[in-house]
């Protein structure tokens, strides 16, 4: 099954062209969650503490290239985040064959150490 989406492309001097997958739908979370290895950020645009981490995502994904990261926007997906209890930004939970294997949520500012360990925490986190 071919799936739409909108791609953020981030260049990264270090590590090269890094992709978020960019939710557009339901239908396409829903798609993508039942992938492997999945792991789901939820963010917003006037999220101060969403801009602080936003320069590591970039070496993360390269650092876990076995996860595929997509980007859901917590304003315009708010069923959804109240659905997975995501009461706090930015948040992460994993998902692995549509089973949720994990999940990073809070609504305190998260560091690259934090995230880092959280998906070394999980049943496919390690590193590629």
């Amino acid at each position: 099954m071919i799936i739409e989406s909108n791609v953020n492309q981030i260049y990264d001097n270090n590590q090269g062209l890094i992709s978020l997958q960019k939710i557009e739908s339901h239908e396409q979370f829903q798609e993508w969650i039942h992938k492997e290895n999945v792991i789901a950020l939820f963010t917003a645009d006037w999220c101060p503490d969403c801009q602080v981490i936003e320069p590591v995502l970039p070496d993360i994904e390269n650092t876990f290239s076995n996860y595929t990261f997509i980007e859901v926007d917590r304003d315009r997906f708010i069923d959804i985040c109240q659905e997975y209890e995501i009461f706090g930004i930015p948040s992460f939970i994993a998902f692995h064959n549509g089973e949720e294997t994990g999940r990073f949520v809070s609504k305190d500012r998260k560091t690259k150490a934090e995230i880092v360990e959280f998906i070394e925490r999980l049943p496919n986190g390690l590193q590629s």
